[in-house]
């Protein structure tokens, strides 16, 4: 008899059912062990809800169909979850069927030609203009060291939390004149190394560092994890004008929107947040509906210098 699976965790664990059958399994740790880290929890709660859905209703996984499928997006839609909850576990479950039709487990994939909700790339999250920004990190250089630190990571690098607390600083070196430090970026297959420009007075201070050499989070309720943040920024209460709430990914949208409104170009501050798709990267761009910088001017002015 097969064993039944279904993804837990970050494991698949079994079932009660005998429902899966041993190439299922494989599909799904085959799929989920070409990822890692926080996108391999993603993809794994993902699965784990898929499987779940699926296993309710004594459905294989390769047995499923397009209608199928569409069924779980309704049922998701019922149930009240977002757009982009909705999206990205469609987007996982494609990827999944997609593996297993790479490895000639399955003729092909019934999650093709699945429709997608219709997102809205406009962010709305808590944003910090630049005079708030430059207060933060002045009342954050008159307080704890670590806290500098991390602030000036998430603010000046634009790091996710867990790529700042990851940060090694005894590892910092020069590259072409700038000083930089490696740090693990959340990538699609696989972590890799990446150098990012620091602020050496800041980090290299002796009580910035932990025993590991990583900047370390505030010591108090209000610290930040390696996922998300268990309080508001320890020094936004004490910054005049700032009752924002803030975590570490307002820091990172912070330092996205200023580098844009600084006019830094759309490809390399893509680069800088390690965004796999420029989509993202335009969410935070406040001026791209601005006339001002329509390309009607710039291609006007490109021409008429041409003609002359």
């Amino acid at each position: 008899m097969t064993t039944t699976t279904a993804v837990t965790g970050t494991a698949l664990a079994p079932i009660d059912e005998p429902l899966f059958s041993s190439d299922e399994h494989a599909a799904l740790a085959g799929f989920l062990a070409g990822y890692s880290g926080l996108t391999r929890d993603a993809y794994t709660l993902d699965l784990r809800q898929y499987t779940s859905w699926c296993t309710l209703r004594g459905l294989h996984l390769f047995a499923a169909r397009r209608v199928d499928i569409e069924t779980f997006r309704g049922d998701m839609e019922t149930a009240g979850r977002s757009r982009v909850t909705i999206a990205r576990r469609l987007c996982t479950v494609a990827g999944f069927y997609r593996y297993a039709v790479e490895e000639d487990l399955l003729d092909h994939s019934p999650a093709a030609h699945v429709r997608r909700p219709r997102l809205d790339y406009e962010s709305h999250a808590t944003a910090l203009d630049r005079n708030e920004l430059g207060a933060l990190l002045v009342a954050a250089g008159l307080g704890l060291a670590q806290e500098h630190a991390l602030l000036s990571l998430l603010a000046l690098n634009g790091l996710r939390i867990s790529e700042a607390l990851g940060a090694d600083i005894t590892a910092m070196g020069s590259e072409r004149g700038h000083r930089t430090s490696p740090c693990c970026v959340r990538a699609a297959r696989s972590s890799r190394s990446r150098s990012h420009h620091t602020r050496r007075e800041v980090l290299t201070r002796p009580s910035a560092k932990g025993s590991t050499g990583r900047p370390s989070s505030a010591p108090t309720g209000n610290a930040w994890t390696g996922t998300a943040p268990a309080g508001p920024c320890a020094a936004s209460p004490n910054v005049p004008g700032i009752a924002k709430p803030i975590s570490p990914h307002t820091l990172r949208q912070a330092f996205i929107t200023a580098a844009l409104d600084a006019g830094v170009p759309l490809r390399d501050v893509q680069e800088a947040a390690s965004h796999a798709d420029p989509r993202t990267t335009m969410r935070y761009d406040r001026g791209r509906a601005s006339l001002d910088r329509h390309a009607t001017y710039v291609v006007a002015a490109y021409l008429a210098g041409a003609a002359r």
